[in-house]
């Protein structure tokens, strides 16, 4: 029986695949990843999709709630800037949070002065009576984008795409990482949803931000898990965490090899692995004749090993030293 994830949004339940994959470059990272059990969450402004991870705030509220969003928004930000930095700082007690309290309200109000007053800016004038309305939730959008500074790591459901070869796994000069999914780690996963809107409500955010579960999921998945339809042979799980590398929830299972991948690659790829405690699969990709379609099938190890290490000069050594004519 498959196993099945709640997304928060209504109860819905969707499959967890039990492997999934990671198309990477042969690289320092790569073997980091692989050699330590590490993952690598990057930050969503490196995404090749400018789209990816950017919500458009709709206005739907009026003038008060949106201002109250604003506010708290900007002021959650500033307090934990703040609290961040006393804590590198090691300034600690009452005094100093009451400080932090005082210091982002003030902010917040301040910011909101800003708005009010350049929406009275000419500028503006094509907007209408609406003008402070949108600059409200233009604001509500900049901030969502500093509260969800979260890194993501991609995984792919299938290990056969021909265009997540060629894009990701450098052309077939790279390689396929799988990953089982530990019963600890399924909660972490989630589904990216292809084409809809990337437009997220004031509304939304207002009862996320006063304690509502179901518009915090909602949001969650509007700004994190939300792309074009362009993009959904991708098939893509995503897991949420702290930007930069970190320990892996995830079980390494496989390894697959590109059609280009070099034969040194996968020596050392294989000889790095050898000795984990659960022994992982390595495959190799090769193309179905008279189709476009890949498949894999088990890389030999021995076969490979057999012509490694090799030296240059083992050719010549081989060879009967010439002598001399005496003529």
């Amino acid at each position: 029986m498959p196993r099945r994830l709640s997304t928060g949004v209504g109860q819905v339940t969707k499959p967890i695949p039990s492997v999934l994959y990671k198309y990477r470059d042969f690289s320092a990272r790569t073997v980091a990843m692989l050699c330590n059990d590490e993952l690598f969450y990057a930050d969503p402004s490196t995404f090749n999709d400018p789209l990816d991870a950017k919500p458009c705030v709709e206005a739907d509220c009026d003038i008060p709630t949106l201002e109250k969003t604003v506010l708290e928004l900007v002021r959650r930000r500033v307090e934990a800037e703040m609290q961040a930095g006393a804590q590198t700082l090691k300034y600690k007690g009452p005094k100093t949070l009451a400080h932090i309290d005082k210091h982002s309200t003030t902010a917040a109000q301040r910011r909101l002065q800003n708005l009010a007053y350049h929406a009275t800016n000419p500028e503006y004038a094509d907007a209408g009576p609406n003008a402070h309305a949108r600059l409200l939730a233009d604001e509500i959008e900049q901030e969502l984008l500093l509260q969800y500074d979260k890194g993501i790591l991609s995984l792919a459901k299938r290990y056969a795409c021909p265009l997540m070869w060629s894009h990701y796994g450098d052309q077939h000069r790279g390689l396929c990482i799988g990953y089982r999914v530990p019963q600890a780690a399924q909660s972490q996963l989630h589904q990216v949803k292809y084409g809809g809107s990337r437009n997220v409500q004031a509304s939304t955010v207002a009862a996320m931000l006063s304690g509502d579960t179901d518009a915090r999921a909602i949001v969650d998945s509007t700004v994190l898990l939300r792309k074009a339809q362009a993009w959904r042979y991708e098939k893509e799980w995503r897991m949420l965490g702290p930007h930069g590398k970190h320990d892996s929830p995830l079980e390494l299972a496989e390894v697959i090899f590109g059609m280009r991948c070099e034969d040194t690659v996968k020596h050392t790829i294989a000889r790095a692995l050898d000795r984990r405690d659960k022994p992982i699969k390595l495959y190799e990709i090769h193309k179905v004749p008279g189709t476009f379609q890949l498949k894999r099938r088990r890389l030999n190890v021995d076969e490979l090993g057999a012509s490694y290490p090799k030296r240059a000069l083992s050719v010549a050594e081989a060879c009967e030293p010439v002598t001399p004519s005496s003529e």
